[in-house]
């Protein structure tokens, strides 16, 4: 079938580039337009109790919140003075009414949480017009000139404010990363695909890559919400495995016309063997993508529709772009060349065993136990600290110190009453009985207050104030501690606001992960059955995988949850790690990680069917992906390691948590513990029973080709 589809692409080469030259107009017309179309936030289950007791407090009491909230101080004068009233009130009552919807201060509320210890501080809280963030955001930017007050110093924070920010320094970072990256990218396809040309065709796969997914995900977005963060997944895996496939595709093109063959029968050749496991990597890292799918919360489920769209892209043009590319340059792919400022030009076919990766083969197999204990020994160590992790929320510590935003979040947390503003909300409807449920919750074990702030008929809010972190894991019991205290008779109770939120956020993730690991797994053991006809190989390749991730997280508590290299990577720790980025990193890696998975083993498949010798194999397929494999990891990281200078904790995070997965996988993993566990298996790494033998024989992903065995050829891209 990849025969076939090469020589087809070959023969209607100019057909396919003519359309694809339409769909890159279209795309970069219409499809670039998503970002007008993207939301912020999602990180919240729609369906747990505190998102409905949001919706019913919204329809019931009318929509109530800390949109705005603006930080008055004084030194000389006191909020009880007359002239410090008058400045922040007047000031508050000539915003427009159709913008801001609501406003409380100290002398509305007469509440002393308005006030600061040495009352030489106060805030009012600002109730914006909107039904959606991004309205909220315009309405903000309306009034925030018009906040300051005559004779104080004032400071605007508040969830719009903070949401603002964060969406406005992740967009800048993004910007910063990819014109950083960018010339170094460049300088490095050029060297390791050794000419102008050759470099050029990841880029074109990856150009059509980005397009596509944002093409794609501006048409979900009349179908559901997406994130705005899912654009940072897109950008990650349009161009890494555009890159990936480049490298491998463009290698074997390569090869194949060393030895002789005309272009089609090298595309085609090529297509049958790279062309397949592109197609298996690419079907591979979708699924693990698509196990993002099974979570409720928009963020989550945004980033595994943004990472398909990239992934099912980038592979469909890899297959039929890249070829009908290589039938119109043919022996032109090296045109440009820049092989000789760099390196001594590839000498005789037969220098494969001369190789230094089928070299470093050689010797990890003579000592395969010795290799194999050592590295799990130092994988099993790295990854230990992951057993006392924490899981927390997102607050305004995400931003940069000396945010604005963040400065007013601080200075309240500091200054005023403790979580004056973040407020565990319980909203109950019942008509009779709301007085003893308020003293019953008073007696609940870390509260400090409790009272009624807005009632409507037989709706009521009650809020209840307590001492300690909003995302903390003791705020987090005290809420479940709340939920237990009993409704009023014939009533019912919701319990919200942000702590609730975050600890139905963690219960979702919780109960959805098992499922998510059964999908990933269970598909990925499949799929690599049916492209390598072994039992063994899937189970070996999705236990190295845990390896490599587990690494990363042991180091992500380490850095971010303890707070080791916070001043190094300029972040605030919380004490605490976010719940959604770990398994956003846990989907891509597990799907990179397979992906040089796959490269790997089918050129391992490839010389033990040519050969049935089990070491030769492993150190000649060692050999011809192993500069691929450290290329591709190379140029990823290059794309993703600028993401940990983001001054936005959980992106630095997801870059931090990738660079280290990808670089343990790539050398720790498949150069070293690789080989040693394929040689200490030996033939067994090829096992299957009698029926999955004929079940392989007719239904697996076979590699395609003509008769002649390939002959052996110099290893690497450039070669």
């Amino acid at each position: 079938m990849f025969e076939r589809l090469g020589r087809t692409m070959v023969r209607r080469r100019w057909w396919v580039l003519g359309l694809a030259v339409a769909f890159i107009a279209f795309a970069g017309i219409w499809g670039t337009q998503v970002f007008g179309k993207l939301v912020g936030g999602g990180f919240d289950d729609p369906a747990s109790e505190s998102s409905r007791a949001l919706t019913r407090a919204e329809a019931e009491l009318g929509r109530e919140g800390n949109d705005v909230v603006v930080l008055y101080r004084s030194a000389t004068l006191t909020a009880d003075d007359p002239a410090f009233q008058q400045a922040v009130t007047s000031t508050l009552s000539d915003l427009p009414s159709d913008v801001v919807t609501g406003s409380a201060t100290y002398w509305s509320t007469k509440s002393p949480t308005f006030v600061s210890k040495d009352k030489h501080e106060t805030f009012a809280v600002l109730t914006l017009a909107g039904d959606d963030e991004e309205t909220r955001t315009d309405q903000l930017e309306q009034i925030e000139g018009d906040l300051a007050a005559p004779g104080l110093e004032s400071e605007v924070g508040g969830s719009t404010a903070i949401n603002r920010d964060i969406n406005e320094r992740v967009s800048a970072d993004i910007a910063k990363a990819e014109t950083l990256s960018m010339p170094v990218l460049l300088i490095l396809l050029v060297i390791i695909f050794g000419s102008l040309a050759a470099a050029s065709l990841p880029l074109a796969v990856g150009g059509l890559a980005i397009l596509g997914a944002f093409t794609a995900l501006r048409g979900l977005s009349y179908l559901t919400d997406v994130s705005i963060f899912s654009v940072n997944v897109v950008t990650i895996l349009g161009l890494g495995l555009a890159i990936d496939y480049g490298l491998f595709m463009v290698g074997r093109f390569r090869e194949e016309l060393g030895r002789g063959l005309s272009v089609e029968d090298a595309v085609a050749r090529t297509m049958g063997t790279a062309g397949r496991t592109v197609a298996v990597s690419g079907v591979t890292v979708a699924v693990s993508l698509a196990g993002l799918l099974i979570f409720p919360i928009t963020f989550l489920r945004s980033m595994g529709l943004g990472g398909l769209s990239a992934v099912l892209i980038a592979m469909v043009a890899a297959l039929t772009v890249l070829p009908a590319l290589f039938g119109v340059l043919g022996h032109r792919v090296d045109a440009l060349s820049v092989r000789r400022l760099f390196r001594r030009k590839a000498t005789v076919s037969a220098d494969v065993e001369h190789g230094f990766w089928y070299r470093l083969a050689r010797s990890i197999m003579r000592r395969p136990v010795v290799y194999t204990v050592g590295v799990l020994a130092v994988l099993l160590i790295a990854a230990t600290p992951f057993l006392r992790v924490e899981f927390g929320g997102i607050d305004a510590r995400a931003l940069p110190a000396g945010t604005e935003s963040r400065v007013v979040s601080e200075t309240l947390d500091r200054d005023f009453v403790p979580n004056s503003q973040s407020p565990i909300d319980a909203i109950v409807t019942s008509s009779s009985g709301l007085d003893q449920y308020v003293a019953d919750v008073r007696k609940v074990d870390g509260v400090t207050g409790a009272s009624v702030t807005a009632q409507e008929g037989n709706t009521a809010r009650v809020s209840i104030t307590y001492d300690g972190d909003p995302i903390s894991a003791e705020s987090r019991e005290l809420v479940s501690r709340i939920r237990e205290v009993p409704a009023p008779s014939g009533g019912e109770v919701l319990v919200g606001g942000q702590t609730a939120a975050l600890a139905d956020q963690l219960k979702t993730v919780g109960d959805r992960l098992p499922w998510m690991a059964l999908i990933v797994v269970g598909a990925t053991f499949v799929l690599l059955f049916l492209a390598f006809g072994s039992l063994v190989l899937p189970v070996k390749a999705i236990l190295m995988n845990v390896l490599s991730l587990g690494a990363s997280f042991g180091a992500l508590v380490l850095i971010f949850q303890e707070g080791h290299l916070s001043g190094l990577l300029n972040f605030t720790s919380t004490g605490t790690l976010e719940a959604t980025q770990p398994i956003l990193v846990l989907g891509i890696v597990f799907g990179l990680s397979m992906d040089y998975e796959v490269f790997l083993m089918s050129r391992m498949r490839e010389e033990y069917d040519r050969t049935g010798d089990n070491t030769q194999a492993v150190a000649v397929g060692l050999q011809r992906s192993g500069k691929i494999i450290t290329s591709a990891a190379l140029l990823i990281l290059v794309v993703i390691g600028l993401f940990s200078i983001s001054g936005i904790t959980f992106i630095k995070l997801i870059g931090v948590a990738m660079l280290i997965a990808v670089l343990v996988d790539a050398t720790i993993v498949r150069a070293l513990l690789v080989p040693a566990t394929m040689r200490l298996l030996g033939d067994l790494n090829w096992w299957a029973p009698g029926p999955l033998r004929r079940l392989y024989a007719r239904y697996g992903i076979h590699e395609e080709g003509s008769a002649t065995p390939p002959a052996p050829v110099p290893a690497g891209v450039g070669s």
